[in-house]
């Protein structure tokens, strides 16, 4: 490379395109700075810093959302700052808020390091971020695996919980799995694209956009054909889709709570992020392929979540495996975007959903995290018998939550269904869409089944016994405004959509 090339590549490095990404990172070194230069008693006030800091980042993010980069590539075509990447980008940032938030709560019950599980935090959600701008698969795969490798530490942060321990081992195996099956996907596709007998080969076949032009020359490549399942599936390992969900309820168990919301909400969406972009702009020539392979993957995900937490006792192993339903049900926003007759309304509703997801998720954590003990990971649905009487703050948090994830109107979820039902409709997966309300009515169940234990149960303390159920956690100030927001934003976007019913139309 010559040094006038190398030039060129340095003022392609827009830096002040991903600004948002660079302030976490040097928060995040920041806090380790704070840890080593601060006395031992102002160490409590370094988690507030990081808040703080992700309070700042997410009110630039909202001002700058029409920067002067939007829609233009940078970094050599590494990163494409899209309206629908800036959109999450928010998201992760408002994840990350909540995340930490919630481990005001779980870290205070446990003698373990406090400022590096934010730092993590913080490096997981800036690559989070990274990876839903991702237009070329070098970003994509380095991303990822930052965000991945993030996840084996934090999964298994309570070091001295044999479940944590346990869950982190298993995530690590399978992780890893994931990550080898897509790297060869990648490779395989990098490989097929570069040949110079084929038409439309180039040397760049990693960039998103020359890697789509070539499919669309060659559309019935076998090995292409090959990489791209093999890209889908280290995807859907991600994202918990069947049959490649089978970490999913013990990760959920054994992980600190602040985690598992995390994974739940901020790793299940990253991996939505670069599905939309891969099935839209990358592998849209290969809809025959893609489509009923998203498609059958859609309805065996919504029917197993569903059906496989009916019988679950444990409610982390009963959240995990709704959220196989729940990426099921985006599964179907999916499909509906990638067939013959592409819905204009798929990707918009996918986003929404996403958030409805978000806000009542980390309402449900929230109360999660209060109930729960020293180890959360034992956590059942009995610990909840009577917890109107006791706590109807919590209960009322609870019962919203669970709500808004059951679909039941008017609240925030159900609108998030009712959108990504209306855009499999218009893209013409009729079945799928069948079986997707079926999974809705199997869901109630379950749901409702938690509410009924908070409201209606009673716990009765054993004679011989002392009362085996954690001690409660108060709810403090922060905690009480956040799920109080996150409850009320679930029922007033139940009603009014606003601004985000214009993502309906969002590319």
């Amino acid at each position: 490379m010559t040094l006038e090339a190398v030039k060129l590549a340095a003022e392609a490095n827009q830096w002040v395109a991903i600004f948002p990404e660079l302030l976490l990172a040097c928060l995040a070194l920041a806090l380790l700075a704070l840890e080593i230069v601060l006395p031992k008693k102002l160490h409590a006030y370094i988690p507030d810093v990081a808040l703080a800091g992700l309070v700042g980042a997410l009110g630039g993010q909202l001002v700058n959302f029409q920067s002067a980069t939007l829609g233009k590539e940078s970094f050599n075509g590494l990163l494409l700052h899209s309206p629908g990447g800036q959109v999450m980008r928010v998201f992760f940032l408002l994840t990350a808020m909540l995340v930490c938030i919630l481990a005001r709560v779980s870290l205070a019950k446990q003698k373990v390091p406090r400022i590096e599980f934010y730092h993590l935090v913080l490096i997981i959600t800036g690559a989070m971020m990274l990876l839903a701008q991702s237009n070329h698969f070098v970003m994509f795969f380095v991303a990822l695996e930052t965000v991945t490798i993030g996840f084996y530490i934090l999964v298994s942060y309570f070091r001295t919980k044999t479940a944590s321990l346990e869950a982190g081992l298993k995530y690590l195996v399978m992780g890893a799995l994931s990550s080898g099956l897509l790297l060869f996907g990648i490779v395989l596709l990098y490989g097929v694209a570069g040949n110079p007998t084929l038409p439309g080969h180039s040397a760049s076949a990693l960039h998103y956009p020359a890697l789509g032009q070539f499919l669309v020359a060659n559309p019935h490549n076998f090995l292409a054909g090959v990489g791209i399942v093999l890209v889908l599936v280290g995807v859907a390992f991600k994202i918990g889709a069947f049959p490649f969900q089978i970490w999913v309820p013990d990760v959920y168990q054994g992980a600190p709570t602040p985690v598992t919301a995390f994974l739940a909400v901020g790793s299940k969406a990253a991996g939505f992020a670069v599905l939309l972009v891969l099935t839209r702009d990358v592998f849209a020539s290969y809809d025959w392929l893609v489509t009923p392979a998203l498609t059958a993957m859609a309805a065996a995900t919504i029917l197993f979540g569903n059906i496989a937490a009916l019988t679950q006792h444990n409610v982390k192993r009963l959240i995990g495996l709704s959220g196989v339903s729940h990426a099921g049900f985006l599964l179907l926003g999916v499909v509906a975007l990638s067939g013959p007759v592409a819905s204009v309304s798929a990707t918009g509703a996918i986003y929404f959903y996403l958030f409805a997801y978000l806000i009542a998720s980390f309402a449900v954590f929230g109360v999660m995290a209060h109930i729960g003990g020293a180890d959360d990971s034992d956590q059942t649905l009995d610990h909840y018998n009577g917890l109107a009487k006791e706590n109807p703050f919590l209960a009322t948090i609870l019962a919203i939550g669970l709500g808004s994830l059951a679909g039941i109107p008017p609240l925030a979820g159900f609108m998030g269904k009712f959108f990504v039902f209306i855009a499999a409709f218009e893209g013409g997966a009729r079945w799928t869409l069948a079986l997707a309300v079926v999974g809705v009515v199997i869901s109630i169940y379950y749901y409702f089944g938690w509410i009924k234990a908070a409201f209606f149960e009673q716990w009765i303390t054993p004679a011989d016994t002392a009362d085996p159920r954690p001690v409660r956690t108060p709810v403090d100030v922060v905690s009480g405004i956040a799920l109080g927001c996150l409850a009320l934003a679930s029922i007033f976007i139940g009603f009014y959509q606003g601004p985000l019913g214009q993502w309906l139309t969002l590319k």
